[in-house]
């Protein structure tokens, strides 16, 4: 069945885009959550004009991604935490403290879901972060962890 998604839909497709999804899927689903319509003719000059749409709003953020990760790079982010003399912390620095501690330094507003960290900083010292931001563009934050006072 061919429907125009008015929403993104993870690994169906993009608003304005006209895809061809199962019968039960479209009935049972996009359709009653108003997520799309059935595509017929008449709807190509709708999924044109919301593909555009959608062209500019992805541009705008990109740019606003390329800016964030300007600011992001350029900045030390300091992470203060509790430690032992030999530098161990009291527990461990994760997403959640490192996205905080980022918007606060640098006030771009980063979600912990951005963050990449393969696991949790144990340690006093620097080390890479990786934040996703939007559309794919990756930005290389160094975060420094300190003993806290």
């Amino acid at each position: 069945m061919k429907v125009l998604l008015r929403k993104d839909i993870e690994g169906v497709g993009r608003r304005g885009d006209i895809v061809d999804v199962k019968g039960g899927f479209a009935r049972n689903f996009l359709l009653p959550s108003g997520s799309a319509m059935v595509a017929s003719s008449s709807l190509e000059t709708q999924a044109a004009s919301m593909r555009r749409g959608r062209d500019l709003r992805d541009a705008q953020d990109l740019k606003a991604a390329e800016t964030q990760k300007a600011e992001i790079e350029k900045a030390t982010i300091s992470v203060p935490a509790r430690a032992s003399a030999q530098g161990r912390l009291f527990g461990s620095i994760g997403p959640v403290e490192i996205a905080t501690a980022i918007t606060a330094a640098t006030g771009v507003e980063v979600d912990r879901g951005q963050v990449a960290l393969d696991e949790h900083l144990k340690e006093l010292g620097e080390a890479t972060v990786v934040i996703r931001l939007f559309g794919g563009l990756e930005a290389r934050a160094a975060v420094e962890v300190v003993a806290q006072a």
